[in-house]
């Protein structure tokens, strides 16, 4: 019995391990034009600022390691900055010649150029990750979708925080996880870092 319950695990290890490998996107040797957007991961979110996240530090990590993605094979990189004076975060601050994008709305469409920027781009799939979560970027991903873009949206590269709605506290952890259950299969796809390449 021991035996045939660790062999049904190796099993699915490797099936996992086979099944992840295959659902990666592989955007590096496909041939749909994409470009990457970082919505609003500024120092204001960050511990310090006025209104600090839920662990924004390992989203912004990770949000760094998509950008360096996107830079080392030369493709579109977009940063989108909510008006208010705060600086985009260090870990993805924008090179010289990368597009930046600013704000007043949580959707990066509205009252921007970024429709235009894209179609000069020919862009046709984005990949999205910023802060919050249930804010900036559904907003801007619904809307997106809604534009004829295909979307894909990375889950541990994106933060919120705690609301309250009425006596309740709807903790960070559910917040972002309702916010990616709405967008997952409908407006995007939603995966890990790890499911890029």
């Amino acid at each position: 019995m021991k035996i045939c319950s660790f062999a049904i695990g190796i099993f699915l290890f490797i099936a996992g391990g086979l099944f992840a490998q295959e659902s990666k996107v592989k955007i590096k040797v496909d041939t749909l034009p994409t470009a990457l957007l970082i919505i609003d991961v500024q120092d204001f979110y960050f511990p310090g600022g006025h209104l600090p996240l839920v662990n924004p530090e390992a989203a912004s990590e990770k949000a760094a390691v998509v950008l360096q993605m996107f830079r080392r094979q030369n493709l579109p990189v977009i940063h989108i900055q909510h008006t208010g004076g705060s600086p985009i975060h260090k870990n993805v601050a924008p090179l010289a010649g990368e597009k930046v994008i600013t704000k007043k709305e949580a959707n990066g469409f509205n009252g921007t150029d970024l429709l235009n920027y894209l179609m000069t781009l020919k862009v046709e799939r984005l990949v999205i990750c910023g802060m919050q979560t249930q804010m900036c970027v559904e907003a801007t991903t619904r809307a997106a979708y809604d534009l004829g873009f295909k979307c894909i949206v990375v889950e541990d590269a994106c933060a919120t925080r705690n609301l309250k709605y009425g006596r309740r506290t709807i903790f960070a952890t559910d917040v972002h996880a309702c916010a990616l259950t709405i967008m997952n299969g409908y407006y995007a796809s939603v995966i890990p870092v790890a499911g890029l390449e």
